[in-house]
């Protein structure tokens, strides 16, 4: 019976969230004894390990101002070329933005140079990023599933790994290049042929698959602020 009503009140919640926008969402997760409910709305939502260590719960109210923030920086992002942009859920349960752009524009197969389309699309990334500076950023990197000549399985997937995280770090450099601090920029990784969004036995699953995310999510003094109400 327990277990029917959790799921009964997780289905309803989800149902709620969904006709929500970010703003809505911030303040139904973003409560002061949220940790439990956070997790379950993190599920549903399309929680990410990405987030500032805060060391506690954040309100209602703060996490309502967050949600309008990241509005704010999402509707920014949807005009960048060759970006898909969408909300997600950050590890304290607060709204967030992933930016996915795939490898297929940002590189060649195989290499981690940055092509001419993907150069334009991070000029106009790194503007957004330059106006959202109490967002912190997270770049991920990685690959479809395609093995390397003269390698085992293992040897190739260690291979993906190491390409994946040249591409985020090429990504990363290059948005410094641009003006973007060195501070804003928490963690670059290479997670290779971890986390398919598609699937890796057909060429355009593959293609899905080559990509860098970048996620833009509350900073310590975001949520500072939000919780002193001095969030603009």
């Amino acid at each position: 019976m327990k277990k029917i009503k959790v799921f009964s009140f997780v289905l309803c919640l989800a149902l709620v969230l969904a006709g929500c926008n970010n703003t809505q969402k911030g303040a139904a997760i973003g409560t002061g004894g949220g940790a439990l409910l956070g997790a379950i709305v993190g599920k549903i939502a399309g929680n990410t390990a990405v987030g500032a260590a805060i060391g506690g719960a954040v309100g209602a109210g703060a996490g309502a101002l967050i949600g309008k923030k990241m509005d704010k920086a999402k509707a920014e992002a949807e005009a960048v070329q060759n970006a898909q942009v969408e909300s997600v859920t950050d590890a304290n349960g607060l709204q967030a933005v992933k930016v996915t752009f795939d490898s297929g524009i940002l590189f060649q197969t195989g290499k981690a140079d940055l092509s001419a389309a993907a150069k334009t699309s991070l000029q106009q990334f790194s503007q957004v990023l330059k106006n959202n500076t109490s967002c912190d950023v997270a770049i991920q990197g990685y690959t479809d599933n395609t093995g390397w000549k003269n390698s085992t399985a293992a040897q190739s997937a260690e291979k993906n790994k190491a390409l994946s995280l040249d591409r985020a770090t090429s990504v990363s450099s290059y948005l410094q290049a641009l003006g973007v601090s060195a501070s804003q920029i928490k963690s670059v990784e290479g997670l290779g042929e971890a986390n398919p969004v598609a699937d890796n036995s057909t060429a355009a699953g593959k293609e899905q698959n080559r990509r860098v995310e970048v996620y833009m999510y509350a900073s310590k003094e975001m949520i500072q602020a939000a919780e002193n109400g001095t969030l603009n």
